[in-house]
């Protein structure tokens, strides 16, 4: 698959954090998919293949609005955040194989003014990650939210490994710091010192309040294609050198897990990087799901930057930020930008490949990595060049 398909057209709406925005996650993705066809020099006419996030939105709901009229693949991967990501595999193994030629992926939703998480806690098996078990056995105990779900892999980690607060606490600043060069951020114009991270309300240790990622209303798509086909497209293309994706075992359950550090990122980096003929070293930047911050550093571990346990150190310095080793979340990430489900750090990779990613570009950047992070610890990467 290296290099057979190709990302070439990108879209994305306002993000805001607004009670009553007005428009349903449906209209959302509608108009972000709308800018990333018209970006790829395509019409709805041209989509013959359709990746929409669980739950979302249907395939039929996208062709009718979107007039495409031979849809010819169609399909959702239940994944949870870890899904944007996964389905750019499953899109370039798609126009890989002609089994469609222009590909779709839309995800968005009003989380913030449609989707309150406070308001409820779902006993719903077939919409909770974990489904029987968590509604079995950690709703009833008080573990209701995936901030408290991870908090216990994230204390664990700072148990056996001595990773302290600062160290989140660098995560979160290195994102606020690049959401100030990012004109679409929630965040833009609120910057964070170490000193006002460490005051926040503890919600479900370690988890501070600036740990955890935004509730926003927004969209955003992308369309991938066959590298024969994008040559006659109107952007430069991104190409997908690998991409792979996994489950931790068991994936409906955290705490009986043998190795509890062990997520599907695990599973999926080593064969991307394969796939693309790469080590980690080679790469320029990192777009990294970050629900939570420690969600940044195990899988900053686990897909090889560094050796389990050292991610800690990794992250000090101002080594993740814009002119550090690794630069991380270019954009603020959904800790500082939006949580669109990750779909803008697909997004964001694409700008900065295409070096359009104005005040945050990362200098020289030639390949990137974009990770997806689901459920009880679903993990999927893709490896990008320009």
């Amino acid at each position: 698959m290296k290099d057979r398909a190709c990302i070439v057209g990108i879209g994305e709406t306002a993000y805001c954090r607004k009670p009553g925005s007005g428009m349903s996650p449906l209209g959302l993705q509608l108009r972000a998919a709308v800018r990333a066809i018209e970006d790829a020099g395509l019409d709805g006419s041209q989509i013959d293949g359709l990746l929409p996030f669980p739950n979302l939105g249907s395939a039929e709901s996208f062709a009718a609005n979107l007039g495409c009229e031979n849809l010819r693949y169609a399909a959702t991967l239940h994944m949870g955040g870890a899904a944007p990501v996964a389905s750019l595999q499953a899109a370039a193994t798609a126009v890989a194989q002609g089994v469609a030629h222009h590909v779709l992926i839309p995800a968005g939703w009003n989380a913030y003014s449609g989707r309150r998480v406070a308001e409820t806690v779902s006993m719903d098996v077939a919409s909770i990650p974990g489904g029987a078990i968590a509604r079995d056995y950690y709703i009833p105990h008080g573990l209701t939210a995936p901030m408290q779900w991870y908090a216990l892999i994230a204390r664990r980690h700072m148990h056996e490994f001595g990773t302290t607060a600062e160290q989140l606490g660098a995560i979160a600043l290195a994102a606020r710091r690049h959401a100030q060069h990012n004109p679409n951020a929630v965040m833009r114009g609120r910057p964070l010192s170490l000193d006002d991270y460490l005051a926040s309300p503890m919600l479900a240790d370690p988890y501070r309040l600036f740990d955890c990622c935004l509730e926003t209303d927004g969209a955003a798509a992308v369309v991938v294609t066959s590298a024969e086909r994008a040559r006659d497209l109107r952007r430069d293309p991104v190409y997908i050198m690998g991409a792979a994706s996994g489950q931790p075992y068991p994936a409906d359950e955290i705490t009986n897990r043998r190795d509890l550090f062990r997520t599907g990122l695990s599973i999926a980096a080593p064969e991307a990087f394969a796939m693309a003929g790469l080590v980690p070293d080679d790469v320029d930047f990192a777009e990294i799901y970050d629900c939570f911050t420690f969600e940044v550093l195990q899988q900053i571990e686990e897909a090889g930057f560094c050796k389990r346990g050292e991610g800690g150190a990794f992250v000090e310095g101002g080594r993740i930020e814009l002119g550090g080793a690794l630069p991380v979340n270019t954009h603020g990430g959904l800790l500082s930008e939006a949580h669109v489900l990750g779909m803008n750090h697909i997004v964001e990779a694409v700008r900065q490949l295409r070096g359009s990613a104005g005040e945050r570009q990362v200098r020289g950047a030639e390949v990137g990595v974009v990770t997806g992070w689901g459920d009880f610890g679903d993990g999927s990467i893709a490896i990008l060049r320009r």
